[in-house]
């Protein structure tokens, strides 16, 4: 991680560079990435919508990102996910609530703590007392530092309109816990 630089961005002038990442590391085509574009602008306007970046320090492009905000229940996704946590009886975790949308990280820059360090960094700047996302249901990277932050199935599997696989949604406690430092 020494070679990418955390902080705050300007999604809006940066959508199509996060884009790009996000098509690469969720392998999505044009079309999607073109409908993305105006979701994540329109997040953008929403109060206490924020974003981070990770940049690479060798060439300046932004090699994953973070972006989330207060939950609301009249949004598209928690309208979607209402269902399936009530059903679970986790229906409260949809309040006073921050939501991670979206977080990728380039397939090189995997598995370096990156996306450890974009998730722990917005959510320390949440003042609400949790976090929610949804991911896809199943084993993987993303799934596991989820986990290994403290995030708990909330519900699954959930169906989205759009999506041809299953997402879970999972919720934790703020703050994240830190990575322990390795012992010598």
């Amino acid at each position: 991680m020494k070679n990418v630089v955390v902080g705050a961005i300007d999604l809006a002038v940066q959508v199509d560079e996060a884009l790009a990442v996000q098509a690469q590391a969720f392998g999505l085509g044009p079309d999607e990435i073109a409908i993305r574009r105006q979701i994540v602008l329109r997040h953008l306007a929403c109060p206490g919508a924020r974003a981070l970046g990770a940049t690479s320090v060798a060439d300046g492009r932004l090699v994953g990102f973070v972006y989330g905000m207060p939950n609301d229940r009249s949004h598209w996704w928690s309208s979607v996910v209402q269902p399936y946590v009530r059903r679970e009886g986790n229906d409260a975790w949809l309040d006073d609530s921050f939501v991670i949308t979206e977080l990728h990280v380039l397939p090189p820059f995997q598995g370096q703590g990156i996306g450890r360090r974009l998730i722990t960094e917005i959510t320390d700047t949440a003042t609400e007392p949790r976090s929610i996302l949804s991911a896809i249901d199943g084993d993987s990277p993303a799934r596991h530092l989820y986990r290994a932050l403290g995030y708990r199935d909330l519900a699954r599997p959930v169906h989205f309109p759009s999506a041809a696989r299953p997402y879970a949604v999972m919720g934790a406690p703020l703050p994240l816990p830190r990575k322990e430092p390795a012992q010598a």
